[in-house]
């Protein structure tokens, strides 16, 4: 099965308020654990940078003047990710951004049936509690000492992290799964027979012996534990 976890970084908050896709990061995962295969770029997004944005980001005009337009890089991206699950963190405002980009250059939109939104897993299963990236990363120890601004990348990496975490893929990756063999009706149609023999083996114990212990036991008196487990043959 595989996934992608993506990020994004933009301009501001709305497309359709002028702003734009500056930084797309994403992380592919193969059976929840990632591969190594990335997907990273930067895009000129043909306007200033606001300073809100650059103050959570760090990317400034001058760095993102020579970089690659988003259209030139599209049909890339969308190759990349293909029908693969996307895994993102409060998806509606990433998709909102992708989905404008390709719009904007006549792609169709990506479908939101194809999204897994983090942000709503973790309501649902912190109910109450802080559920941004950063409080994640605290709550499954996950470490993020390097977050010191936000980043596409680095983001999809910590947020892959948290994304196997909330779906608890790591322990079921690392648990020894013994139990269902043994619960398969074709094991046990495996197995051979148990033989049963066609007469007892005699007793190895003889009939002076058997005499001693009787005597023995008769000798520890009426309430003596041994009369609870005596049998007569």
């Amino acid at each position: 099965m595989r996934e992608i976890v993506l990020d994004t970084e933009t301009t501001g908050l709305d497309p359709n308020q002028g702003h734009r896709l500056v930084e797309i990061g994403c992380v592919e995962l193969i059976n929840h654990f990632p591969t190594g295969n990335t997907w990273h770029h930067y895009f000129n997004p043909e306007r200033d940078m606001p300073e809100e944005a650059f103050k959570v980001h760090g990317l400034s005009n001058e760095f993102l003047a020579d970089k690659p337009l988003f259209a030139t890089l599209a049909d890339e991206f969308l190759d990349y990710v293909g029908t693969s699950t996307l895994i993102i963190h409060n998806a509606p405002f990433d998709m909102k951004f992708l989905n404008f980009e390709l719009q904007r250059i006549g792609r169709p939109p990506l479908p939101m049936e194809q999204v897994i939104d983090t942000l709503a897993l973790a309501r649902r299963k912190f109910p109450g509690g802080q559920n941004t990236l950063d409080a994640l990363c605290r709550r499954f120890k996950i470490d993020n000492s390097n977050r010191t601004l936000h980043g596409a990348l680095l983001d999809s990496e910590l947020l892959a992290e948290v994304y196997i975490e909330l779906i608890g893929a790591r322990q079921a990756g690392l648990a020894l799964d013994i139990a269902e063999p043994l619960e398969r009706p074709q094991y046990a149609r495996r197995q051979k027979p148990v033989l049963q023999r066609p007469k007892p083996l005699p007793s190895r114990i003889s009939a002076a012996e058997q005499e001693a212990h009787a005597a023995f036991i008769a000798s520890l008196g009426e309430n003596a534990i041994w009369k609870q487990y005596q049998y007569d043959d």
